[in-house]
């Protein structure tokens, strides 16, 4: 039978959503929702031993179309990482992880109408749910979302308990059903439910950390969005230096700005890192205060900084601007 849970006062939705720290994480992505990005921690629990429950959504009724890649972590002591439906549903879901179950499952969530506008959705609706704890999934499905690979999960159901979870990846996929493969190859996260059995696509998108504010960040983040792209625009160093650690080589930096400490911080996180596109704005005499930061840290092989960043087409608004660094980046990434 299918567990429905009803939840109207959103004062209790409050008291869990913004309650208690995640345990196993090692400095907590605060913009994480996506599935890759709560990968490193859920790992660093089940290195330690520590129960944690993984959720992401199946599908929903009454409710705007919901991102395909986005996750929440639960673990008992109340920690959380990562978000569904804007957290409308994230305390029952922890309520749910805290009965710790031995087996995954799908479960139905009722949306209210009060919680709904709590999270600033439109108006309530029914979720329905994978949750399960982590250590019920292939071990190796860590590491390949902390790489960034994209991957499929095929999953047995006996009513609404998931007995078994085969992961195949793009070097595994030939030796999947057709319309599993098929499914896979369309590149794009999704999950659905078939009969007896539950497909599950993940599959990563760029992401881009702008670090520094104003109209040229705003206008290079809506040209992102319009890629696909995942934009974090900050101009804190800790944050952005945290979210670098996590990037790979299908993801892009630019910094822009006269913070000479929190620019030269990113630029040299970027430089030991896999990221695949690192961009400059500024002027030259700006370019070169940089390079002497980094050159007094012991960091002078900058070939990988494209600055000024952007191609060369007489940008001058920032839109322009925008339209110069974004076509840059893909050049670097698909040349």
């Amino acid at each position: 039978m299918r567990q429905v849970i009803q939840m109207s006062r959103a004062v209790r939705y409050i008291s869990f959503h913004f309650v208690g720290a995640f345990p196993c994480a090692p400095a907590a992505d605060r913009y994480a929702q996506r599935v890759y990005a709560i990968a490193l921690s859920v790992a660093a629990c089940l290195r330690a031993r520590t129960r944690v429950d993984v959720a992401w959504v199946v599908d929903a009724q009454g409710l705007p179309p919901l991102a395909r890649s986005d996750a929440l972590a639960i673990t008992p002591g109340g920690g959380r990482i990562g978000s569904l439906c804007s957290g409308a549903i994230d305390g029952q879901l922890f309520d749910l992880a805290g009965r710790r179950s031995a087996t995954g499952r799908l479960v139905d969530i009722e949306v209210s109408t009060v919680d709904a506008l709590v999270a600033g959705l439109p108006d309530g609706g029914r979720v329905r749910c994978v949750l399960t704890p982590a250590s019920e999934l292939p071990e190796a499905l860590w590491q390949h979302l902390i790489a960034r690979d994209p991957v499929c999960l095929v999953s047995q159901l006996d009513g609404d308990t998931i007995t078994d979870t085969t992961l195949y990846t793009s070097a595994t996929i030939d030796a999947a059903d057709d319309d599993v493969a098929l499914r896979f190859r369309r590149g794009a996260s999704d999950t659905v439910v078939e009969g007896r059995k539950m497909v599950t696509v993940l599959w990563p998108s760029t992401r881009i950390l702008i670090v520094g504010a104003g109209p040229t960040a705003d206008s290079l983040a809506g040209a992102a969005a319009l890629l696909g792209w995942q934009p974090v625009v900050t101009t804190e160093a800790g944050t952005a230096t945290g979210i670098v650690a996590g990037m790979s080589a299908m993801d892009m930096v630019v910094v822009m700005g006269h913070d000479l400490e929190t620019v030269g911080a990113v630029l040299a996180a970027a430089l030991s890192s896999e990221v695949g596109y690192i961009g400059a704005l500024g002027s030259p005499q700006m370019q070169q205060t940089r390079a002497d930061w980094l050159a007094y840290r012991g960091i002078t092989d900058l070939d990988r900084i494209h600055g000024p960043a952007g191609l060369n087409i007489g940008a001058s608004t920032p839109a322009e601007i925008a339209i110069a660094i974004v076509a840059q980046a893909v050049a670097v990434r698909n040349l």
